[in-house]
């Protein structure tokens, strides 16, 4: 078990990445080295109505997007996901493209889940399975579809 103050300067790292992030309009901050792709999700909050953002790891399917509910193997779901539930329309930033899309929960009973489960812990390296082993709360997958909109910019990002 890593030390108390690891945990802290790991949460303030997140937090720069994610202001960096945003303040780059994803010019800085969709790829780490070392790590796995992020994307930028932008949220209404479902309690407030107020605009919410966050950087996650992402893994890709075909042209939709995946992000696993997993909040590091917390107990509770991230605040993102009860944003998605109440809105589902939304938007995201892959580096500086930015798209709307529609976000649908897959749930461990349905049946694309195991399927979707097995490509996002392959881009996250095994990361969901450690986190996933860390709480007995099942992780939701939030499949993020493109719409057309014109929200999309010229650039690409895989």
């Amino acid at each position: 078990m890593p030390p108390p103050w690891w945990r802290r300067a790991y949460l303030a790292v997140l937090r720069l990445h994610d202001t960096v992030y945003r303040r780059t309009n994803g010019r800085i901050g969709h790829r780490i080295p070392g790590l796995p792709p992020n994307l930028l999700l932008h949220t209404v909050g479902a309690k407030t109505g107020l605009p919410r953002s966050t950087s996650l790891m992402y893994a890709r399917d075909g042209g939709a997007y995946l992000v696993v509910a997993s909040r590091g193997g917390h107990p509770r779901a991230p605040g993102w996901y009860h944003n998605l539930r109440a809105h589902p329309d939304a938007e995201i930033n892959v580096g500086t493209m930015r798209l709307a899309v529609k976000a649908e929960p897959v749930q461990p009973g349905d049946v694309d889940y195991a399927r979707l489960w097995q490509i996002a812990d392959r881009n996250g390296r095994g990361r969901l399975k450690t986190r996933q082993s860390r709480t007995s709360r099942p992780f939701p997958i939030v499949v993020l579809t493109p719409q057309n909109s014109s929200l999309a910019s010229n650039s690409s990002v895989t």
